[in-house]
């Protein structure tokens, strides 16, 4: 059921009816089949996958917390780790079949082909679960807050299973921490107008960034990605640059439906996404950029390698380590991991050319706090995320590297020409107009979420007249400018497939 779909615009508000309306002792228990009926409406068997994962987390924190009461401490913090262990492993094994095994498969056979080794390795088509990633991260960290003592082992196991399944970020996060959102679900949640309108136009926005800036420009990036070989290297360029906002208003799209909606039923999800390309660094973009997958690596993976604790080597190391598993986890391609180790590498070029950026700054006497050396370092930061994303956006390593080959000229006679690249990169003038207010919509949006404004609260201060004008155009402009397929055929969210 996706969110850009009838299904859920009558789901929703019959989940939030009957969620205000019934007792509070059983809402979790509402809510906890309203959340596996909307996974089910994918695959229903693989919701029996998710009870497993459920299942095995929360044996692993009642484990965690039994282990607690043995004296002695090497053997209970021994005990503890084997729990741990074992839930880590069983989880990730699980994520490995599903969604890596083909991967790991092929690749073992080219490298023993290569060294003569012919061997025939069994394949399995298997179907990759919807959301599997999101929500087996979301329940190892679970596993692992409780063995640091930041959380009590939840002991009933319908509210824990409600965490790892609360269908508004269930599919495609955030990626929720049990010190959250597990101990939300005790809470009495009231109708309150003002939240519940604050959510509720959160999620208007987040339509607004799905059916019409994510599609109209998907409409570009497909137009030209699918048919990379017959482009010119301006086209590519600004098909690329057209994906990163793509992927930035599709995915912060369904983040911000997930929150608003969860916002409506009185839940506070973690915000995921702050303005990213006003990144002054790529490190920075990654503060900004998937947030709650970015803490998720640090706190559970970059911080257990060590961290920046044990040196510069060593830091620069566990940076690789992380943003080469992000890449990973994003996709079972080496196309993806190239995308991840570009982000890590700019980070560990970065700091290796710190000292050389200060030094130089200082003899030009640079001031760090000007607008024009900032706009150059958000410049240079956008294109170096734009350069990464041609290996994202590729079908494979090999075809980005054509992809970027052709940007930079070779094997084309020409690299630029004005004809008809607005009707041949799948656009007419009037969508292109569209294309350019939405887009403007959106740098003002973040403009102001930059600077610290928030523009719902701002809203909700206006006249009624001024709000329900507001109101009214949002809705009508999207239902009317919003981009839908025969019979409202709903298009998927890029991040499904992860």
């Amino acid at each position: 059921m996706l969110f850009n779909s009838l299904e859920f615009l009558l789901f929703f508000p019959a989940v939030c009816l009957c969620y205000f309306i019934i007792p509070h002792r059983v809402r979790y228990l509402f809510l906890l089949a309203c959340s596996y009926f909307f996974y089910m409406c994918w695959n229903p068997e693989y919701a029996l996958l998710m009870l497993t994962s459920t299942a095995i987390t929360y044996a692993s924190g009642l484990l965690i917390s039994s282990a607690e009461k043995i004296e002695d401490e090497k053997r209970r913090i021994r005990r503890k780790k084997l729990y741990v262990a074992l839930s880590f492993t069983s989880n990730l094994l699980i994520l490995f079949f599903f969604k890596y095994y083909g991967f790991a498969s092929l690749t073992a056979t080219r490298v023993l082909g290569k060294l003569g080794i012919n061997v025939s390795i069994p394949a399995f088509d298997v179907i990759l679960p919807v959301g599997i990633s999101f929500y087996t991260f979301q329940a190892l960290s679970y596993t692992m807050d409780v063995y640091r003592k930041e959380i009590y082992a939840e002991k009933n196991f319908f509210k824990y299973a409600l965490f790892v399944s609360f269908f508004p970020q269930l599919v495609a996060g955030p990626i929720e921490r049990s010190k959250n959102l597990l101990i939300q679900i005790n809470e009495k949640h009231k109708f309150e107008f003002d939240r519940v309108r604050s959510g509720l136009i959160q999620m208007l926005y987040g339509y607004f960034q799905k059916v019409v800036l994510s599609e109209y420009l998907g409409m570009v990036v497909d137009s030209v990605y699918n048919t990379y070989a017959e482009r010119t290297g301006f086209q590519l360029i600004i098909a690329t640059v057209c994906f990163a906002l793509q992927i930035y208003c599709d995915f912060g799209s369904y983040s911000n439906i997930a929150i608003g909606a969860a916002r409506v039923m009185g839940f506070r999800l973690m915000e995921n996404f702050n303005t990213p390309y006003f990144a002054t660094s790529v490190a920075d973009f990654w503060r900004r950029w998937h947030i709650s997958l970015s803490t998720w690596f640090r706190d559970y993976l970059y911080i257990p390698l060590g961290g920046n604790r044990k040196g510069k080597v060593r830091k620069w190391f566990n940076l690789m380590v992380v943003f080469g598993v992000s890449g990973l986890w994003h996709g079972a391609s080496w196309h993806f991991v190239a995308w991840g180790v570009m982000n890590g590498a700019y980070q560990v070029i970065g700091e290796w050319l710190r000292p050389i950026r200060e030094k130089v700054m200082t003899v030009f006497h640079v001031d760090k706090t000007a607008f024009s050396h900032r706009f150059g370092q958000i410049l240079v930061t956008f294109g170096l995320v734009n350069l990464s994303w041609i290996f994202f956006r590729a079908e494979s390593f090999r075809q980005g590297l054509d992809i970027l080959k052709i940007m930079l000229g070779r094997g084309r006679n020409y690299w630029f020409t004005w004809g008809n690249n607005l009707d041949a990169m799948g656009l007419t003038m009037a969508t292109r107009n569209l294309l350019l207010v939405s887009l403007l919509i959106l740098f003002v949006v973040d403009l102001c979420k930059y600077n610290g404004i928030n523009l719902i609260e701002w809203l909700t201060k206006q006249g009624v007249w001024f709000r329900w004008l507001v109101y009214y155009v949002a809705i009508f402009g999207i239902l009317v400018f919003g981009v839908y397929g025969p019979g409202y055929d709903a298009s998927a969210f890029i991040y499904f497939q992860f």
